[in-house]
């Protein structure tokens, strides 16, 4: 693949080449067989998971019965999860099938803008659930009072604003470096690491900025979560019913599953930026975390909760009459 650069008019580096006006996606190498399977298996994914989480956001939103502040946020994180898979997986399918593999500078970046702003707002809406959970099981009779619907959909335009803050910075510093070729990225999707690789010029503050920004985002939204959960755990233990305990377990236990799978790949994908982690494997993690989490969670959430289960077979009623 030949390297591609600017038109005549394009900006100019300091060495007066011109700077690349497009990135190549080498995605998942391979012959023409191998890219329509990939193709294939990934579509039948993306289909799944808009068709679980988009169930989910209709059976909250139709089902009086679970109009709380726990199943509203469950539906808005389904929607988070349909825009966090979307910034991804329709580009890797145009990728598949594309002779090119080209991606437009304007579009790599935009892609890596609302890819990490979109995790960033997922990480903020488990601390969330986390919080909700922890008032519902450790102060029962406070819970009406200091979650009400308000107050949820309050933390939840939070959790978007902060989101979609956290990484604008570091997105507008990225793009103002200097690409002068090559410009072929060995990822599927526009990262931070292959980006900065690319870049002519070396740019050690926004590579601190970007880890730093993940560390403590990642670390202490982690350790808050943990700590919610030793707290809920020693409430359930003290819950004098086996039965009691058991619908406790069931609340939480789809979240703190979530929160394992995403969490655990964002840490070792993230946080130590000395990490020499191959492309493929690089590749392999970005997926589970950017494709595999949000196509589970519909099936987690909803094969472990009596409620949603109930309102997903009250839906399936309603669209089949």
């Amino acid at each position: 693949m030949s390297f591609v650069f600017s038109t005549a008019q394009g900006p100019m580096n300091k060495s007066g080449a011109h700077t690349v006006t497009e990135f190549v996606l080498l995605g998942f190498p391979g012959d023409w067989e191998k890219q329509i399977l990939l193709f294939s298996l990934f579509l039948i994914v993306y289909i799944l998971t808009m068709m679980g989480n988009g169930a989910i956001i209709c059976a909250v939103k139709w089902d009086q019965r679970i109009h709380t502040p726990m199943y509203i946020l469950l539906g808005n994180f389904a929607f988070l999860e349909i825009w966090y898979i979307t910034s991804t997986v329709p580009s890797m399918l145009e990728n598949f099938l594309s002779e090119t593999k080209t991606i437009s500078f304007a579009g790599c970046f935009l892609q890596f803008y609302f890819f990490t702003s979109l995790a960033a707002t997922e990480v903020y809406f488990l601390c969330i659930m986390a919080y909700d959970r922890y008032l519902a099981i450790c102060h029962p009779l406070h819970y009406p009072t200091k979650m009400t619907l308000q107050h949820c959909y309050t933390l939840i335009l939070v959790c978007w604003v902060l989101g979609f803050l956290s990484y604008s910075l570091t997105t507008i510093q990225l793009s103002q470096l200097i690409f002068c070729g090559p410009n072929i990225i060995d990822h599927f999707i526009c990262d931070f690491d292959p980006l900065l690789a690319l870049s002519c010029d070396p740019a050690p503050i926004t590579e601190i900025l970007f880890y730093i920004i993940n560390s403590l985002m990642i670390i202490l939204t982690a350790i808050y979560i943990l700590g919610s959960y030793i707290l809920l755990l020693r409430a359930v233990l003290q819950v004098p019913s086996a039965a009691g305990r058991r619908k406790a377990f069931s609340t939480c236990g789809s979240h703190l599953a979530v929160v394992c799978l995403f969490f655990g790949s964002l840490m070792i994908m993230y946080v130590n930026p000395t990490s020499e982690n191959s492309g493929e494997v690089q590749k392999i993690i970005t997926l589970f975390y950017s494709v595999v989490t949000p196509f589970l969670n519909p099936l987690i959430y909803s094969l472990r909760n009596k409620e949603m289960k109930a309102a997903l077979r009250k839906l399936i009623g309603i669209a089949s009459e």
